[in-house]
């Protein structure tokens, strides 16, 4: 009979850390600061093979994921990141601090899905099954993607390079990343 009134302890105990979970995680959604109205941001990769990847931002359908995009980007946090996942045919994926896929840069982005199609060189915030986990990582489509579309913030384009995002290998780095405003 004892164990009995312990229940609703062990419960208490139990949803806490699952609330406290919750809090915290609708606490790290972060917004920025929206770059100018009708800003073409344009953003350079340079490879470590001296190659480089220029892509035009979509402030109009992603103003919040643009904006965070070009603020790591001014810090310097993509420098000398790798990219951690290439599956040919799919998809190129960067910007984990970690290098393994697991990283991001401390907090989390509301999901800003728009009707942009997933063609070659579309650019896409990277996200886990919650729609609004995204926060540094980043992928490039390799080919059409109609699956992904709706599903993932498409935020760019590839405008020049195409050729060397097809070249990308697992563990190639990122040297410098750059943003024209």
């Amino acid at each position: 009979m004892q164990f009995l009134a312990f229940i609703p302890v062990l419960i208490l105990f139990a949803a806490v850390p699952i609330g406290f979970k919750y809090w915290r995680k609708r606490m790290a959604l972060k917004t920025f600061e929206p770059l100018a109205a009708g800003s073409q941001p344009k953003v350079d990769i340079e490879l470590e093979n001296g190659s480089h990847i220029k892509l035009q931002l979509f402030t109009d359908d992603a103003p919040n994921h643009c904006a965070a995009l070009v603020d790591l980007i001014k810090k310097g946090y993509y420098d000398g990141l790798s990219f951690h996942r290439v599956v040919p045919g799919f998809v190129v994926q960067g910007g984990c601090p970690k290098g393994n896929g697991s990283g991001g840069p401390g907090y989390t982005i509301k999901a800003e899905f728009n009707a942009k199609p997933h063609l070659t060189g579309t650019l896409a915030m990277a996200r886990t099954p919650d729609p609004d986990s995204a926060g540094s990582q980043f992928y490039i489509c390799l080919a059409p993607q109609p699956s992904l579309d709706g599903q993932y913030t498409v935020f760019g384009q590839t405008l020049e390079g195409m050729d060397e995002v097809k070249k990308i290998r697992q563990g190639d780095k990122m040297v410098k990343v750059t943003v024209e405003l």
